[in-house]
C-alpha cells in the first residue's frame, strides 16, 4: 500500500532525521554514515533534497536490517557526544531539535504498529505479531452524552511543554449548545449499521465517500473477515472474533460521517472535542482509537511555519485532510495531550481509528 513502509525504514528515516536536522547542522566534522541514506530515507522534506518515492519503499531489500542497525549505533552516538560536549549556549540551540526528533520518532513507533499490521493483514495466513495480544477493553463510562453549553473557549496548547506547531496558536472559539458522546462507538453498534443496509444506502453517504465504498467493495470496516457467518478481525495478536463490546476501529472519516448520519447525529468538531476531553467529560479519550472529528485539518489562526525544512513538518500538508483527536492503542505513552492534532486523508482506515458521535437537538 502506498501509506505503509517497512519497519526497517521507519528505522532508518528516524535516524536520518538526527543527522540531517541535528549532527549535520551542528558538528563541523560529522561524516554521513551512507550518503545514499539521505536519499533513501528523506520522507517529505523537499528543501533536505531529493528522495526516494514513498510508494516503493517496500522495494527497497538493501540496505540490511543489519545495516540499518548500524546506521543507527553511528548517529546515536553522535548524537551523544554532541549533546555530553555542547556548552549552555549550543544546548539551547540543540534542545529544541532534539527534543522534536524524540517526539518525531514517536509518531512512527505508532507508524510501525499500524504498517505491521497492515502487512500481515494481506497475508492469507493470518500471521500474528503476537499471539498474547489483546485489545483493550473499553472503560467503564457513562452510556449517555456531556453538555456543553454555547460559549467562547480557549483551544490550542496552553504553552507549558512540548507541543507542535500545528496545535499554535491558542486562540478563541465559540461554540454551540452541544451534546457530544461520553463514549466511543462501539463494534455492536456498527454491527447494526450494517444489518440495517450501512454500507448500501448511497443517501447516508457523501459523494466522494460512496465512490470509494464502491470502488475498494466496502462492506464492513478494515481488517474485517466474515468466517461461517461470524465476523472476525485481523489483529496484532492475528484473526481475533469480533467483540461487539469493544471500540469499532479501522473505519474511515467516510465511514464515520455515514454511521452518525445513520444514527441520526453528527461527528463532533475538533473543538467540541478538545472542550470536552479537556473537562474529563469523555470515556475512552486516549489509548483506544484515534477519533475522526467533522473539522478539516487547517492552520489556527494566526500560525506560521517555522523557517527552513522542519517548516515542511505540518504546515504543507493543511488541505484536503480531517482531523482526528485523542490517542490509539498504538501511539507511545506519553505522546498525548488534549491539544494534539492527528490527520488523515478521509479515506484513510489502516490506522486505529474510530469515532464518537455529537447530538445539537
Amino acid at each position: 500500500m502506498p501509506d505503509a513502509s517497512p519497519a526497517k525504514w521507519h528505522r532508518a528515516h528516524t535516524t536520518w532525521f538526527f543527522e540531517q536536522f541535528l549532527l549535520k547542522p551542528f558538528v563541523a566534522d560529522y561524516r554521513a554514515f551512507d550518503e545514499r541514506f539521505a536519499y533513501l530515507f528523506n520522507s517529505y522534506y523537499v528543501a533536505a533534497g531529493p528522495r526516494h518515492a514513498r510508494p516503493e519503499r517496500g522495494l527497497i531489500t538493501r540496505p540490511s536490517v543489519e545495516e540499518v542497525a548500524a546506521y543507527r549505533a553511528h548517529v546515536d552516538a553522535a548524537v551523544e557526544t554532541l549533546i555530553r560536549n555542547a556548552d549552555e549556549a549550543a544546548l539551547e540551540r540543540i534542545a529544541p531539535i532534539v527534543e522534536i526528533g524524540l517526539n518525531h520518532e514517536q509518531q512512527h513507533q505508532e507508524l510501525m504498529w499500524t504498517d505491521i499490521l497492515h502487512a500481515f493483514a494481506q497475508n492469507p495466513t493470518s500471521p500474528a505479531y503476537d499471539k498474547n495480544w489483546q485489545p483493550p477493553a473499553a472503560q467503564a463510562g457513562f452510556d449517555d452524552y456531556a453538555w456543553l453549553s454555547a460559549a467562547i473557549h480557549q483551544i490550542g496548547h496552553p504553552g507549558e511543554g512540548f507541543c507542535f506547531d500545528n496545535e499554535l496558536p491558542a486562540h478563541q472559539v465559540l461554540i454551540r449548545d452541544v451534546k457530544i458522546a461520553r463514549r466511543l462507538v462501539s463494534n455492536g453498534e456498527w454491527l447494526a449499521f450494517m444489518a440495517d443496509g450501512g454500507y448500501t444506502t448511497p443517501s447516508l453517504w457523501l459523494s466522494d465517500g460512496w465512490a470509494k465504498r464502491e470502488s475498494e467493495g466496502w462492506t464492513a470496516p478494515g481488517y474485517w473477515r466474515e468466517i461461517d457467518g461470524a465476523w472476525h478481525m485481523m489483529s496484532l495478536g492475528g484473526l481475533l472474533p469480533v467483540d461487539r463490546a469493544a471500540p469499532v476501529m479501522h473505519v474511515s472519516y467516510y465511514e464515520a460521517d455515514a454511521f452518525a448520519r445513520w444514527a441520526g447525529k453528527h461527528l463532533p468538531s475538533e473543538f467540541e472535542w478538545e472542550i470536552a476531553a479537556r473537562a474529563g467529560h469523555l470515556s475512552d479519550a486516549y489509548g483506544a482509537v484515534w477519533q475522526w472529528t467533522r473539522s478539516a485539518y487547517a492552520p489556527y489562526p494566526g500560525y506560521r511555519a517555522a523557517e527552513g525544512a522542519l517548516g515542511e513538518y505540518n504546515g504543507k500538508f493543511m488541505v484536503n485532510q480531517m482531523v482526528l483527536r485523542g490517542s490509539s492503542l498504538a501511539t507511545p505513552e506519553g505522546h498525548t495531550r488534549v491539544s494534539y492534532r492527528n490527520f488523515f486523508h478521509p479515506p484513510a482506515r489502516w490506522q486505529f481509528s474510530g469515532l464518537r458521535l455529537a447530538d445539537y437537538e
